[in-house]
């Protein structure tokens, strides 16, 4: 894990807002518009409009190629940027979550113009939470889950820092070490507000919204489970038992199946989300990191950091059907709205490959910043966007 330093002066003022976010439209009006949205037109109503239109059909993803469209770097405005992983809802929002010492999130728009800086420090009693000393309390954000109306988004923080924790998580902790549990925020999309805290477990990664909009799912690295938050209840309702260190999570498009990578181990875990019982679909090969499915939810395609490939799997029988080498330790990856093509950041060639799901082939592989670690597909415009471990964001269009 790589400490970042903040620049100084760049959240100020953001750690006592308690959830607030800083903007780059200005304070917004009493009628709840901005000069970004205009009058009476919140961000959440711009996002619904952006859901609801449609607009120019995007063409076959497989005969296309990336080419970079524009580097983002920090600047004064938008503070320190140190992204670990980066997550569009589709909807003209780009949310970038920067590692654990920054202890924030950076909003862009489709453009990659700054939006908005949402800090991570909260106030747990605010939010109903119990049983922790008074006072604020900071997070980590790690990943990203946009809810399906893309009007809410779940953040994991890998760990907390303030009164009530003094036993924070790391790389390696196993589920006898007692580190601190931690908590997954929802944030408000109309205003880059923190509107809910929700205890998990220890060193949560990664995050995913069922289809259906009933669940959260989230991975506990230190705890070796997946805690199971019901929308409506907004509470974690279920714990259930993983193996070592679980990281991605994928579901199938009817909400019927959740699919976990154990990283610490070689197999896939099958979740029942109607029973929550739990499956091994078997052997898909050196640490399993991250999942996406294919958009009829048919096959798995997992990210193999220790073999340096991507494996696409059989969703129902767990066979491996075929796999593919691309740069060294390929980690996050994305799936055009097509599924189609497939897009994976290797982080340690530095590099973005384009993979094609027919015939698994790896297509291209591009020169990125160093450290390559989160990608999104934005499915509103087409473009990969590459999040780089010591500070770039790279947007590439796909054409």
């Amino acid at each position: 894990m790589v400490a970042s330093v903040l620049v100084a002066g760049a959240l100020a003022g953001t750690a006592a807002d308690s959830g607030g976010s800083r903007s780059a439209t200005g304070p917004r009006r009493p009628d709840g518009g901005s000069p970004a949205t205009g009058p009476g037109r919140t961000a959440a109503a711009v996002a619904t409009t952006a859901a609801t239109t449609v607009g120019p059909q995007l063409p076959p993803t497989a005969g296309l190629r990336l080419q970079r469209l524009r580097t983002v770097v920090a600047t004064e405005q938008t503070g320190q940027l140190s992204p670990k992983s980066i997550v569009a809802s589709g909807t003209s929002v780009v949310y970038a979550q920067n590692m654990i010492y920054s202890h924030s999130i950076t909003a862009f728009d489709a453009d990659g113009d700054y939006v908005a800086t949402i800090p991570d420090a909260v106030e747990l009693a605010r939010f109903g939470i119990t049983g922790f000393p008074p006072g604020t309390v900071r997070g980590g954000p790690v990943e990203l889950a946009f809810s399906p109306d893309r009007t809410k988004a779940y953040t994991s923080n890998y760990s907390m820092f303030g009164p009530g924790f003094a036993h924070p998580g790391g790389d390696a902790c196993p589920p006898s070490s007692g580190v601190d549990p931690s908590f997954v925020y929802r944030i408000d999309v109309a205003t880059h507000r923190i509107d809910q805290v929700i205890q998990v477990g220890a060193v949560p990664k990664y995050v995913a919204t069922t289809p259906d909009g009933r669940y959260v799912l989230v991975t506990n690295w230190c705890t070796d489970d997946l805690s199971v938050i019901d929308v409506g209840a907004g509470r974690e309702v279920r714990r259930l038992p993983m193996g070592r260190h679980p990281r991605g999570i994928a579901v199938s498009p009817d909400s019927s199946r959740a699919y976990v990578a154990i990283m610490g181990g070689r197999e896939i875990k099958a979740v029942d989300l109607a029973s929550f019982g739990v499956a091994t679909l078997g052997d898909a090969g050196a640490g399993p990191r991250h999942i996406v499915t294919s958009p009829d939810g048919a096959f798995l395609y997992v990210t193999l950091n220790g073999d340096g490939r991507i494996a696409k799997i059989d969703a129902r029988s767990g066979a491996v059907e075929a796999t593919v080498a691309t740069g060294a330790e390929p980690r996050s990856m994305d799936i055009a709205a097509d599924g189609q093509s497939l897009y994976v950041v290797n982080y340690a060639s530095s590099t973005v490959s384009k993979v094609t799901t027919a015939d698994m082939a790896e297509v291209q592989e591009v020169p990125t910043a160093r450290h390559p670690i989160g990608i999104t597909y934005d499915r509103g415009t087409g473009r990969v966007w590459v999040a780089c471990y010591e500070g770039e964001i790279e947007i590439f269009e796909d054409r």
